[in-house]
């Protein structure tokens, strides 16, 4: 069995939206519980799968912040580290070696890329766009709008002065 079929073989398994780009490349939409979707992208090189995964924009606010936590992680981390593009946006990429790659071993590096794209997600956001939050925090309680959505960020939303602490998420 190839790489490819390994891969194919795998997704089929599993209970995620995917689609095969190409002879070599498949976009798999890991579901998660923070981050609603993780796009990640398999491609199969000449010795290496390569693993990519868009996580998010580049922060507006703190980003040596946002860029040291980051790096800070690397060295925990299994088959993909953190990286940033020339914008600053951030990803989850790694290479692993082809001959390496097993059906156990293919779900052990999606379960990775969920794992801390998903786990780290919150964290990011309130570094990199924890103003932004709290002004829309701010508009929807005095618009009397819904919360659902930001239920996440009830508690760093609220620690901003003047807002209505007592008002419950939607």
């Amino acid at each position: 069995m190839t790489v490819a079929q390994t891969i194919e073989a795998v997704l089929q398994e599993q209970d995620v939206q995917w689609e095969r780009l190409g002879d070599d490349v498949f976009a798999v939409a890991l579901p998660g519980e923070k981050r609603l979707k993780t796009a990640c992208i398999l491609t199969v090189g000449s010795h290496a799968l390569e693993i990519e995964a868009f996580v998010m924009r580049a922060p507006d606010e703190n980003r040596e912040q946002v860029f040291a936590w980051l790096l800070q992680r690397n060295t925990r981390m299994y088959a993909v580290s953190w990286a940033i593009d020339s914008a600053g946006d951030v990803y989850l990429t790694g290479r692993v070696p082809l001959a390496s790659i097993t059906a156990d071993e293919i779900d052990r590096i999606l379960g990775s890329v969920l794992e801390y794209a998903d786990g780290s997600f919150n964290v990011l956001l309130e570094m990199g766009f924890g103003s932004s939050i709290r002004r829309e925090w701010a508009w929807r309680v005095k618009n009397d709008q819904p919360l659902a959505n930001l239920a996440a960020f009830a508690d760093f939303a609220q620690r901003t002065e003047g807002i209505d602490a007592q008002r419950p998420v939607d």
